[in-house]
């Protein structure tokens, strides 16, 4: 890690005036960044569809199908983290542990009938500890068995977001690459889906379910997280209050 201490080459200093003047002009270009990130999502909802098997998955429940990964939602968001087989905890992939680490609740997606889990090519006997270690609470399972070139072990450090129909199973979306960078958050991971974050202002084709309000991040009033993380217990926010 390179330190970072006062001998450090660092930006130009200004009066606040200039400083401002550019922090609007660069404001600009980030603005027109947003907007194309808006139309790329709404591409993204536009995407056609290929079915995959219901494969059979290894998780803390054994042998589980895909179906199961949706957890009663219509649609999942998988994560592929990368493994390397029979090698320490601090010897596997930084890449991927930072993206799962930079997301740990998926409390906001499942508001929006999203489910996600993790995926990866290891044996679930090495997968376990590892996950235990890390502290993600996040489902993971093992897809080394697994005969598809989207769900198998061969393709790591992706995404892959399906979408439910019945008994059937559609792949609506895959990212990869530095493509991934952008999906570390809740909204990114409901963009990259068929439904996207299913909110009035989104261009969405006719008949894609929006809601007019943020009501859908809110559960008893309060924002999601604060229910839905493990152990916690709903109070009388009114008998608190002073």
């Amino acid at each position: 890690m390179t330190l970072i201490d006062e001998t450090a080459p660092a930006p130009d200093v200004v009066d606040r005036e200039a400083w401002r003047a550019a922090r609007l002009a660069l404001l600009d270009r980030e603005k027109a960044h947003t907007r194309e990130g808006d139309a790329i999502a709404a591409a993204r909802r536009r995407l056609p569809m290929t079915e995959v098997p219901n494969v059979a998955l290894v998780g803390e429940q054994g042998e589980t199908p895909l179906l199961g990964l949706f957890d009663g939602r219509p649609q999942l968001v998988l994560y592929k983290h990368m493994w390397h087989d029979g090698q320490t905890i601090e010897a596997q992939c930084e890449g991927c542990t930072a993206t799962i680490w930079d997301f740990h609740d998926a409390s906001y997606p499942n508001a929006r009938g999203i489910s996600f889990a993790v995926l990866s090519k290891g044996p679930w006997e090495e997968l376990e500890p590892f996950r235990a270690f890390m502290g993600y609470t996040h489902p993971w399972f093992s897809n080394r068995a697994v005969d598809d070139p989207l769900l198998g072990p061969a393709t790591e450090g992706a995404y892959v977001s399906l979408l439910r129909r019945g008994d059937r199973v559609f792949a609506t979306n895959w990212i990869t690459g530095r493509g991934v960078e952008a999906m570390m958050s809740s909204m990114a991971i409901a963009d990259m889906t068929a439904y996207g974050r299913q909110e009035a202002w989104e261009d969405s084709p006719a008949g894609w379910p929006q809601s007019p309000t943020f009501s859908a991040w809110r559960t008893a009033g309060r924002p999601t997280p604060q229910w839905s993380r493990p152990g916690a217990t709903p109070v009388d926010a009114a008998a608190h209050h002073h």
